[in-house]
């Protein structure tokens, strides 16, 4: 398989972004991935690249976005860091990657069991991870149930809190980035949430593209969840 081209980044709709995101899941999961010349690829991308989708995803080991999404060099713009938060410097690289690199589609991928969540439930203080826990704090504050056993013991919590983060990231996008809220608007990309289950390789997706909002505060604290798969 060949890498993205101008043509064929420019050809992609974000709705088709999105489903070739959720064809390559499916593939991982069921372990039956493209067959890719990586060297091919390499090549093909030495001069340009037109990645089709911007994946902002957690540090954990097992969340590689190319690999879960059975993705080739030059496909996707990976962004990490612990928790799947967004700052300043994450919000220029998405204004990056889709109004000046023509990418279709921004996933914000939380996971099951995610060490950074756990160290928000349990109001962890270590250096300068103590920062970054304490923008996770408003996903743990979002999740109303239960009023006790709100610590990492507790998984069902856990993962609550785990949802509410990706919808929190997603409302920030929008509110803090002018530049990928009119796109946005324009319908020229999408902003999709998802949680990966580290133990079977699939993806819940919450909403389709063309329906998304993040700017009502639903019942419980998430925002518009819309199963989708």
């Amino acid at each position: 398989m060949k890498a993205h081209t101008k043509e064929t980044q420019a050809s992609l709709t974000p709705e088709m972004a999105f489903q070739i995101l959720k064809e390559g899941n499916i593939r991982f999961a069921n372990n039956l991935k493209v067959n890719r010349n990586l060297l091919q690829q390499l090549n093909e991308t030495s001069e340009e690249q037109y990645p089709f989708a911007v994946v902002l995803s957690c540090v954990d080991s097992r969340t590689s976005a190319e690999l879960i999404f059975d993705q080739g060099l030059g496909d996707l713009f990976s962004i990490r860091i612990a928790g799947n938060i967004v700052n300043d410097d994450i919000l220029g690289s998405m204004e990056f990657a889709c109004k000046i690199s023509g990418a279709k589609i921004i996933v914000v991928l939380g996971h099951s069991r995610c060490g950074a969540i756990k160290g928000a439930c349990d109001n962890i203080t270590l250096g300068n991870l103590t920062g970054l826990i304490g923008k996770l704090k408003p996903a743990v504050a979002r999740v109303r149930e239960p009023a006790t056993n709100r610590n990492s013991k507790n998984s069902e919590f856990v993962e609550n809190v785990a949802r509410a983060n990706v919808f929190q990231t997603i409302a920030n996008i929008k509110h803090r980035s002018a530049v990928l809220r009119e796109m946005l608007e324009n319908y020229q990309i999408a902003i999709v949430g998802g949680m990966y289950e580290i133990q079977t390789g699939m993806i819940e997706f919450y909403q389709r593209p063309e329906i998304l909002d993040c700017s009502r505060n639903e019942p419980g604290g998430l925002v518009g969840v819309v199963n989708y798969m």
